[in-house]
Formats: structure tokens, sequence, C-alpha cells
């Protein structure tokens, strides 16, 4: 990695490729500090003995998952890679492989599930990547890489909506509740909730994604942060609880990301995660 006199930054695919290998062991071994924050928070609160216990278990088993470089859940997902690449970096080398490469490495040697089938229709035998990757230009000469390792029984309860653009806040604050109640127990809960506003329906459905990655504690527009308060406390009352079984806590957090969008719609998605929401990043 060289930098040039005029600011411009040279990072080759191999730096890439084992930024992204380290990434994903890191993710899938080590749960989100600010996830784990809320996960004791909850712990503290809850009065159901069962939901307390699970919430103690859930806690003892990222702990362990940190200590011994083990997976924190068995199913390590489908590797989503978010980039944001500075207009001033050139990459030597060619840039989707090195991320392939880097997946594919992590997740052998963290000794990493392999789910990833390559015909979605005829199925066949599972392997590592390729891994889902979507780029943003920046400004600047860095480059950040962020892995968020998607498992699939809460990828598969993803909803959106294409909503009339006169439509009340309180039925988008429905949908979104609705969509979290149909989830029920499945995406092993308690869950966080991402949810992407505006756009076309593609670019609201990758910035529920890209909602997850933003920390529980983040500041947000006076608007949306009331809206995420509002939807955090109207999701908990619907006694989900850890594991479906009941409980205070059916959601960690709501995140929220939005985008200018047409006037005639307003695409909302909802993309759930289970508490085990994992993603490393790192700044190059």
């Amino acid at each position: 990695m060289n930098n040039f006199s005029n600011g411009m930054k040279v990072i080759s695919a191999d730096k890439i490729k084992d930024t992204v290998s380290k990434l994903c062991i890191q993710a899938n071994t080590v749960l989100r500090k600010d996830i784990l924050a809320q996960l004791k928070v909850a712990h503290l609160k809850e009065t159901d003995k069962r939901a307390k216990k699970i919430l103690k278990a859930i806690i003892e088993n990222a702990a362990i998952a940190a200590k011994e470089k083990l997976a924190i859940c068995q199913d390590t997902g489908l590797p989503v890679v978010f980039l944001e690449i500075g207009q001033d970096v050139n990459i030597t080398g060619g840039l989707r492989r090195a991320i392939n490469k880097g997946v594919e490495e992590g997740y052998r040697r963290g000794y990493l599930r392999n789910s990833i089938i390559s015909n979605p229709l005829s199925r066949g035998k599972p392997g590592y990547s390729p891994a889902v990757i979507y780029t943003e230009i920046v400004r600047g000469n860095r480059l950040k890489i962020a892995v968020l390792p998607k498992g699939f029984g809460c990828e598969n309860k993803t909803q959106l909506k294409m909503f009339n653009p006169t439509v009340k806040i309180s039925e988008i604050e429905k949908f979104i509740t609705d969509a979290v109640k149909s989830a029920g127990p499945d995406a092993c809960p308690p869950y966080v909730v991402g949810v992407g506003i505006g756009g076309t329906a593609d670019c609201a459905m990758f910035l529920a994604k890209k909602a997850l990655l933003r920390g529980l504690y983040a500041k947000r527009y006076p608007l949306y942060a009331k809206l995420e308060s509002d939807l955090l406390k109207k999701i908990n009352k619907l006694n989900i609880g850890p594991m479906g079984l009941g409980g205070k806590t059916t959601c960690l957090g709501v995140n929220i990301e939005t985008y200018p969008t047409h006037i005639a719609g307003l695409p909302v998605a909802v993309n759930i995660s289970c508490h085990a929401l994992r993603s490393a990043a790192k700044t190059l």
C-alpha cells in the first residue's frame, strides 16, 4: 500500500483479500459490542424467569464463542460485503476476486459452515462463495470494508411494501410491527430490525440490510429517532420474547435508513436479524 503525493492511495488486491478473511472470522466469532451490551441490559430488566434464563444462555454462548474462536451460530450465513471506496483509491488487481477469495479463506480458516449454492434453482453442493457485494463511491482515499454474514432463518422473514405517498406514519409502523409479528419465534429473537425507507424497491431493500450495520446507539435525525423508539416499544409489546417463549425483549433495537424517493411512491422494507447480529468492519 503506497501513497502518492496527490493524495491517491494504492491498495493491493492481496491486502483486501487478507482483510476480508480476517473480518469473516471476527464477525462470526465475536459478537458486536453494542449487541452484547443491549443483551446484558435486557437480561437485567427481564422479569420472566424463562426469558431471563434464555438471555443468560445467549450471553454465555457469545462469551464462549469469542474465547474459543468458535462460530456464534451454526448458520454462518451468506456473507454480505459493503464497500465504501474513496474516489482517490487505486486498487491493484481484481477487487471482486479478492473479496471472494478472502471469504473462502476466512471461512475455511475459521471452520465456518459452507452454505452457498451456485444455482438457486438446481441447488447442488454448497461452497464458501461468492459473497453478495455492494459498492459505494465516496470522497477521500480510504477503503472501508464491512462484512455482514446473514443467516437465512432471519433473512427469510424480509418484507417489502410499496406504500402510496399519502400513507400515514401509523400505517408504516403497523407494517413494520406486523412484519416482526409474522416472523414470530422463527428467526431467533430478540431481534434487531433494519428498516429501509425511500428510493426504489431495490434501494429500500438495500437500505434495510445496511441499517443492520449501524450501531444501536448511533444518533439519528429527531424524526427517525422517534420512529425507531416508538417502533421498539410497540414490537416489545408483542411479547414474543427471547427465542419466542415470551418476555419483555422481542427486539433489541430498530435502525432506519432513508433515501430520497419519487413523488408517486414510498417503498418501505424490513430486514430482520436474529440476536446474533454479526458484522465487522475495517478501514484501509
